[in-house]
This record gives structure tokens, C-alpha cells and sequence, in this order.
């Protein structure tokens, strides 16, 4: 064998070392963002139980208002309409993910203060745990988010910086998506300055 042929060779071996070790040090970053988005979708589902259980309580106060009411409901039905899985995530995707659910926060943030004004439900010990449970399920939106973007710095460094990015590339590993910024809607209720707003509101003449 010639010896510029068993270099070759050897040139080869040690790429193919080389990418596989690479490989392997990718798929684990890859599945650790797989994991967190599913974290994520677990939290989302989890305010959308809970969604149902505060309506169902609500309903029963027969003269709830049934814009509100609709709202939550109409906000609800679009939400669940989107799946996204880990494989599919783009940003485009994500940003319309993140708008769809902050059209729940915002509808139940403005449902939990105008409920919070029937003296029936006010007392309803039932309605208030499932108050506290849904705020709380919002905090815990916020922190599966920030761990979801921050498993993808980790691998989307991996795969954009040099030379690692070549094996990505040729593998097919692409960049993921980022949440962008604190979205308003998402941040948990804050049953005062959503009451302000439907106070404001209902006091505005309807032009």
C-alpha cells in the first residue's frame, strides 16, 4: 500500500473519530431541549385543566358575565388547536405558540378579577385554591420556559460555533428556537392591575 493511500486512510479514520465524537456530544444537548420543551407543554397542559375546572366552577354563578366567560373559552379552543413537537420547532412556529397561549394568560387574567367581584365565588373556597394553583402554574410556565432557552444556548452553541457546527451541518442538527422576552400576556395575573384594566374598561363609554 502506497504510503500517500495509508495516509488517506488514516486521514479518514481519524475524521470519522472525530465527527462521531462530536455526534455524541450533540444528541445528548439535542435531547436535553427535547426534554424541556416537553416540560413546557406539560405546564401549558396543566393551565388548561386547570382552565376548565375554574370555568366550571365559575359557571355556576349564573349571572357571570358572558363575554368573559366566552372569551376564556374562544382563547382556549384556538390555543389547543396548535401542537408543536420538538422536532418541528422553528421560530416562526414558536412565535405563534407564544402568542396563542399569551391570549390565555391575558383572557384569564381578566376572568379571574371579574370573578372575584361575586361575592359567591369570592367565598367559594374552591374557586380560590384553584385561583392560587392556576397563578401558581403560571410561575411554573415562566421557569420551564427560561430552562427550555437555556438548553438551547447550550446547544445551539454547539452547533453554530467552529468546527463542531461542520458536523452539525453535514448531520443535519439545526439551531432552535428562543421564547422571546417576557411576554406581557404570560407573566402570572396580578388580579390588581387586571382589575384596573376591567374597571377602565367597563367605565369607557362605547363610542
Amino acid at each position: 500500500m502506497k504510503q500517500s493511500t495509508l495516509l488517506i486512510l488514516v486521514a479518514v479514520a481519524l475524521l470519522f473519530v472525530y465527527g462521531c465524537s462530536k455526534y455524541n456530544t450533540i444528541i445528548p444537548a439535542r435531547n436535553n431541549v427535547d426534554t424541556k420543551w416537553a416540560n413546557v407543554q406539560t405546564q401549558y397542559q396543566r393551565r388548561f385543566d386547570l382552565m376548565d375546572n375554574l370555568v366550571r366552577t365559575v359557571t355556576s354563578e349564573a349571572t357571570f358575565e358572558k363575554g368573559t366567560l366566552e372569551g376564556v373559552i374562544n382563547a382556549r379552543a384556538s390555543a389547543t388547536k396548535m401542537t408543536v413537537n420538538a422536532a418541528d420547532l422553528t421560530p416562526e412556529k414558536l412565535k405563534e405558540f407564544q402568542a396563542n397561549q399569551g391570549q390565555i394568560a391575558s383572557a384569564m387574567g381578566r376572568f379571574i378579577s371579574v370573578a372575584e367581584q361575586y361575592p359567591n365565588l369570592k367565598s367559594n373556597q374552591g374557586f380560590q385554591d384553584l385561583r392560587v394553583a392556576y397563578e401558581g402554574t403560571e410561575n411554573r410556565i415562566n421557569v420551564a420556559r427560561t430552562d427550555y432557552n437555556n438548553s438551547v444556548t447550550v446547544y445551539n452553541n454547539m452547533t453554530e460555533t467552529f468546527p463542531t457546527n461542520i458536523v452539525a451541518g453535514f448531520l443535519g442538527f439545526k439551531p432552535k428556537p428562543l421564547f422571546q422576552g417576557d411576554v406581557e400576556a404570560q407573566k402570572a395575573p396580578s388580579n390588581k392591575s387586571t382589575l384596573d384594566d376591567f374597571n377602565k374598561n367597563m367605565s369607557t363609554p362605547n363610542k
